[in-house]
């Protein structure tokens, strides 16, 4: 296809650029893993956090501290039995980020 040369063409700067995502809200928002792990809570009473995924296995450990670092969940109750495992529920951000659409 030939273009004509007296066809403007609009250059690339004159564009107005938007970026698609906000970058800086990167570090507040979960990650996938994490949003499934807290929206398992939601039908829980008391907000209950899993220990174990949809297929049984344990809940990784640094999804778990992330969530507790971010404030979205806290300790619930130690369980004497199994002292490694943290036991955990929502809290009313954890609730939010997870209830978000």
């Amino acid at each position: 296809m030939l273009a004509d040369r007296d066809q403007v063409r609009v250059r690339a700067h004159d564009f107005d650029f938007r970026p698609l995502n906000d970058n800086e809200l990167e570090g507040d928002l979960p990650t996938l893993i994490e949003l499934l792990y807290l929206r398992r809570a939601l039908d829980q009473p008391g907000g209950k956090l899993p220990l174990f995924d949809l297929d049984g296995q344990q809940i990784d450990d640094a999804v778990v501290r992330r969530c507790l670092d971010r404030g979205w969940a806290e300790p619930w109750f130690h369980n004497p039995l199994k002292p490694d495992w943290l036991v955990c529920k929502l809290t009313a951000a954890g609730r939010r980020v997870a209830s978000a659409p």
